[in-house]
């Protein structure tokens, strides 16, 4: 009999992939399907990046590349640190990997055992509690609350730690709600990190460039320097260059930690695409003003699904700070019945009623870790946008 290894059955396929895989499949069989489940941008890389990359293959940069990146790239990741945090990171200091997910994968793969707890906030990125899982660690996921603004504070992180904890996730701009932390949140939350000086902080920054106030959001490390010897700050080109298939992302921390990382890295990818490499210097090191041309046309489809879903009935959402999510509030439609009949009593049977009822894919609160709330991406076309807009409109109008 053929089996798999306890990790995979410990885990489950990403819940945003089998929703986007799924809205496919009844594309395939003729069904008209508004895709509002995969969080990647609809506009095109900036031509610079594209061109970088074209150099690259005509210039023969298609060999194999140090673990740790191109020196180029490496300059170019330190050099964003040093200007935008005052922070100086060396070589020694910075990994780069085939996207920010294996920076975070091997990141835990080279610090988690059997026993070891993570704390992950709820709502999370659905990926953190199976990597966790996948290298036999305990996800311990501390629910953050509306009225919190979806973000930890230090009432809930403080006991949550125990003598297994090794890490405390911070996402901000956090997938699904957009939500940041402002610096005294951050003050706050360091307070109690240094209470216990062992707990490693993994501050995932992917989204830190598509942000919607005029103020840039705040960072663990500005208001505490003090901590860097133990924060990994992860980030990549995919969300804010709009380079998701280019699969690069970097990571910069202590020397001990990024040196486990390419180690890891080093048996198992090798290193990461040199073309690609090539493009992130062009994006890190080129023209910044496209990120902010893209920001404005994600505000401006911000601010019109909040409208929109906000004059349904049985619906609620705030417009997020950051990324490119909506997390709507479906507790008014908990409890309705369905034309054919059914009541709806969690978020994925309001989730199943809009794509069988609607043709609209989004993904349930519950594969986030909160519920009744489901997730849905403004990273594609006003047009898209406007139509699942009056189609969920519609479809909770027919409740009963």
């Amino acid at each position: 009999m053929t089996t798999v290894a306890d990790r995979v059955t410990r885990i489950q396929p990403s819940p945003s992939t089998t929703a986007a895989a799924r809205a496919k499949e009844l594309r395939a069989a003729g069904r008209d399907i508004l895709d509002l489940t995969v969080g990647e941008p609809d506009l095109d890389t900036p031509d610079a990046v594209k061109q970088a990359a074209i150099a690259a293959i005509l210039a023969g940069d298609t060999k194999y590349t140090p673990v740790n990146g191109t020196p180029a790239l490496r300059r170019a990741v330190a050099d964003r640190y040093l200007r935008r945090d005052g922070l100086d990171y060396g070589d020694k200091e910075i990994a780069v990997g085939g996207g920010a997910k294996q920076v975070i994968f091997l990141a835990l793969t080279a610090t988690v055992n059997a026993g070891t707890e993570v704390i992950v906030p709820a709502p999370y990125w659905v990926s953190y509690p199976d990597m966790v899982r996948a290298n036999d660690g305990t996800p311990v996921v501390v629910d953050c609350g509306e009225g919190d603004g979806f973000k930890l504070t230090p009432a809930a992180l403080s006991p949550a730690i125990t003598e297994r904890t090794r890490w405390v996730i911070l996402n901000a701009p956090a997938n699904p709600t957009g939500a940041a932390y402002t610096a005294d949140e951050l003050r706050a939350l360091a307070l109690v990190l240094r209470r216990h000086p062992d707990v490693l902080v993994l501050v995932d920054e992917i989204y830190d460039e598509i942000w919607y106030d005029a103020t840039p959001p705040a960072t663990l490390l500005t208001v505490a320097p003090d901590l860097r010897d133990r924060v990994l700050t992860v980030n990549g080109v995919s969300k804010s260059y709009a380079m998701t298939g280019w699969r690069l992302g970097y990571g910069v921390g202590p020397a001990w930690l990024i040196t486990a990382i390419n180690t890891l890295q080093s048996h198992s990818s090798s290193c990461p695409s040199s073309i690609s490499q090539a493009a992130a210097v062009a994006a890190l090191t080129g023209d910044q003003s496209v990120i902010g041309e893209m920001v404005d046309i994600y505000r401006e489809r911000r601010d019109l699904v909040v409208k929109l879903l906000n004059d349904v009935p049985g619906l609620r959402c705030t417009p997020p700070q950051g990324a490119f999510y909506l997390w709507v509030n479906c507790a008014g439609a908990i409890g309705a019945v369905t034309p054919g009949g059914q009541t709806l009593r969690t978020d994925a049977d309001v989730v199943l009623y809009l794509l069988e009822h609607a043709g609209v894919a989004a993904i349930q609160g519950a594969a986030y870790g909160a519920s009744p709330y489901f997730r849905i991406s403004f990273a594609t076309s006003t047009d898209v946008l406007e139509r699942a807009g009056d189609r969920i409109a519609d479809a909770l109008t027919a409740l009963t």
